[in-house]
C-alpha cells in the first residue's frame, strides 16, 4: 500500500531556520539574508536554488583546551563554517576574538561565497574563528592555540578543501603556525594549506597590501563614476590595520587627504589632512593612535565628518540606522566585511550615498590569496610588480561588471554584487547537480 502524499512544505519548510540559530536573534547571518532576498527577483530560473544560499554547507564547533603558562587548562570554543562549493575549495580567513559566534562566522563564510564569486575567483565561502581575547595570552599560549585548533579543524581544511588565511587579530605567523600543524598531521610539508604566510614559507609578495590596495582601486574607479578627483579629496578611515591603513596610505600618496582615523583606543583629527606614514609608524610603535597628537573629536561626529569617501576597515555593524543618517561621505568604501547594516544601507540610497559594499571592495585580498594559492601549487613566483598588476586588472573589471549592472537594473552596488556572484554560485549549483 502506498503511503499517502505529504505537501512539500510540510516536508521541508523553504522558510525554517536552522535549529542551532535563534530566530529572535540572528545576528550577521540575519543581515546576510536580508542581502540575499534582495537579489531573488534578479535570478530568473535561478531562483529555484536560492535555499542553496541561505543554508551553509557544514558549520563545525569545537573545544580547543590548551595548557596555559601557569599550568592550568583552559578551554576556548572554535568554529569553522564553509558555506558553498559549487566553485571550488573554501576560500576564508580566521579570527581571534573574544565576541566571535556562530552566526558571525557563517555570515563571513557566505560573504566570502559572495565575494569570491564576483572578481571570479575558483573558490567558494569558508570562514572559521575563536572565541578569545588574543592579547590575553602569550606568544607560547597563542601557537598552543593555533595548533590545537588547526588538529581540530585539520578533516575538512586541505589546498583542495578549504584553505584559512589571516583575518582580525591573526596574522602571518599565525598562518605558519596552522600551515606547520597541517603539514605534521598529513605528513608531508604542504604550503597550499593556508594563505597570508610569511614569504619564505611560500607567501606572496603584495598579500599584506593586498585588501587595503583592492579598497583604494574600487574607491578610484568609483571615483571617475562619480566625478571626485582624488587629489584633495577627503578621506575618513577607521580602523588602521592591513586595510585601512593600506588603504590610508595609497590615498594619501594619491594626493588625497585623510582628515581623521578611528581605531579602538582613540580618533585622530586634522581638518588640512593627517601625515599618514608619521601616524602610521605611531601606531606601529604604540599600537593605536591614542597619543598622537590631534585636533579632540567623539565618535559621532567622526561619522558625521563631511568628506569625499569614509572608509569603514575594522569590524562589522558600525553604520547603522542611528548613525547613517548623519553621514556626509559621498561615497562609503568598505573595507571590513558587514561595516553596513541593511537598514543603514536604504538610509544611505536614500541619501544619495554611494555604497562600494564589501563584497567587491575588499576582494583585493583573497585575490592574492588566490595567487599565492597558484604559485604554491607551481613552486614557481611572481614579482610585487607583477601581482599588483594582476590585481588592478582584476579588481577594475569585476568592479566595471558590477557598476553596469547596478545601472542596467537600478540597483545599488551591493545587489548588483549579489547578482553577479550568486548568478555564478547557482549555475555552478545547477550544472553540478545534487549528489547522489
Amino acid at each position: 500500500m502506498n503511503a499517502p502524499s505529504v505537501p512539500a512544505k510540510t516536508i521541508a519548510d523553504p522558510n525554517a531556520l536552522p535549529s542551532y540559530l535563534n530566530a529572535d536573534n540572528l545576528g550577521p547571518w540575519g543581515n546576510y539574508l536580508q542581502q540575499v532576498d534582495r537579489v531573488a527577483p534578479y535570478l530568473g530560473s535561478l531562483a529555484r536554488w536560492i535555499e542553496t544560499l541561505k543554508r551553509p554547507k557544514r558549520a563545525l564547533i569545537v573545544d580547543v583546551p590548551i595548557e596555559l603558562d601557569n599550568g592550568t587548562v583552559a578551554h576556548f570554543e572554535g568554529y569553522r563554517v564553509q558555506h558553498n562549493l559549487s566553485r571550488g575549495p573554501g576560500k576564508g580567513g580566521v579570527r581571534f576574538h573574544q565576541d566571535v559566534t556562530l552566526s558571525e562566522v557563517m555570515a563571513l563564510s557566505a560573504w566570502m561565497s559572495v565575494k569570491n564569486a564576483a572578481v571570479n575567483v575558483p573558490y567558494g565561502g569558508a570562514k572559521g574563528g575563536i572565541r578569545v581575547d588574543p592579547k590575553l595570552l602569550s606568544r607560547a599560549e597563542l601557537e598552543r592555540l593555533t595548533r590545537r585548533y588547526t588538529s581540530e579543524i585539520g578533516f575538512i581544511i586541505g589546498p583542495n578543501k578549504d584553505i584559512p588565511a589571516p583575518d582580525v587579530n591573526t596574522n602571518e605567523q599565525v598562518m605558519a603556525w596552522m600551515m606547520d600543524t597541517y603539514s605534521m598531521n598529513s605528513g608531508s610539508t604542504s604550503t597550499g594549506v593556508v594563505t597570508g604566510k610569511p614569504i619564505s614559507l611560500g607567501g606572496s609578495l603584495g598579500r599584506k597590501e593586498a585588501t587595503g590596495r583592492g579598497v583604494f582601486v574600487v574607491g578610484t574607479e568609483a571615483a571617475k563614476h562619480l566625478n571626485i578627483d582624488i587629489v584633495g579629496a577627503r578621506v575618513v578611515v577607521q580602523g588602521l590595520g592591513n586595510v585601512g591603513g593600506v588603504a590610508a596610505k595609497l590615498f594619501h600618496e594619491a594626493g588625497a587627504r585623510v582628515i581623521s582615523a578611528q581605531d579602538h583606543k582613540g580618533i585622530v583629527y586634522a581638518p588640512n589632512g593627517i601625515d599618514v606614514p608619521a601616524l602610521l609608524e605611531h601606531v606601529s610603535r604604540h599600537g593605536s593612535v591614542e597619543g598622537y597628537p590631534t585636533e579632540p573629536l567623539d565618535s559621532d561626529a567622526f561619522w558625521a565628518l563631511e568628506c569625499e569617501f569614509l572608509i569603514p576597515a575594522a569590524l562589522e555593524s558600525q553604520i547603522t540606522e542611528k548613525n547613517a543618517p548623519f553621514v556626509r561621505a559621498r561615497m562609503v568604501i568598505e573595507g571590513a566585511n558587514g561595516p553596513t547594516t541593511p537598514a543603514a544601507d536604504d538610509i544611505l540610497r536614500e541619501r544619495n550615498i554611494l555604497v562600494a559594499p564589501d563584497v567587491i571592495a575588499n576582494a583585493g585580498g583573497v585575490t592574492v590569496s588566490y595567487f599565492e594559492w597558484v604559485q604554491d601549487f607551481s613552486s614557481f613566483f611572481w614579482s610585487e610588480d607583477e601581482i599588483n598588476q594582476r590585481l588592478v586588472r582584476i579588481m577594475q573589471e569585476a568592479f566595471g561588471a558590477v557598476w553596469q549592472v547596478a545601472q542596467d537594473n537600478r540597483v545599488t552596488l551591493r545587489t548588483a554584487t549579489f547578482i553577479v556572484a550568486c548568478t555564478r554560485i547557482l549555475q555552478a549549483r545547477e550544472m553540478r547537480g545534487l549528489y547522489p
